[in-house]
């Protein structure tokens, strides 16, 4: 949330988008490199262990044959800045799609958001379905 900041009030909205497809694409290229592996399963894998450690997290995953889906009741990101009283950047619930995005698209897929505020859906799908380009007006901006 700092860092965001810092970026968006230093360099802009733009940079700022930058910044996070720039994290999903070198950061997480191993978890990119599974997904592409390994397909569906290691996604949903992926997130029921990213989200079963954090303090406070309310994540429903599931799965069909071509879609991963996170039905996040509490975003534990949003719960602890909240609960510590910290000023939340607005757009900070679209560092989820910019990131999930670069990490998916090179393993064949693609992700959608929506809602976002502390509780939202996000779809990880297979880029082979037709799917509608993501709005960024579906994902609501934070706030405290």
């Amino acid at each position: 949330n700092a860092t965001f900041r810092f970026i968006l009030a230093r360099f802009g909205y733009d940079r700022l988008k930058q910044y996070w497809t720039d994290i999903g694409t070198n950061y997480y290229k191993p978890v990119s490199t599974n997904w592409k592996r390994a397909g569906l399963a290691a996604v949903a894998g992926y997130w029921r262990a990213f989200f079963a450690p954090e303090p406070g997290a309310e994540v429903e995953v599931t799965t069909t044959a071509d879609e991963v889906r996170l039905e996040v009741k509490t975003c534990p990101l949003i719960k602890h800045l909240r609960d510590h009283q910290r000023e939340i950047v607005p757009c900070i619930c679209q560092h989820c799609y910019f990131v999930s995005e670069a990490i998916a698209a090179p393993a064949g897929m693609t992700v959608r958001v929506s809602g976002g505020n502390g509780r939202c859906t996000q779809r990880f799908v297979l880029s082979s379905k037709d799917e509608p380009a993501q709005q960024l007006s579906d994902i609501k901006e934070a706030t405290a």
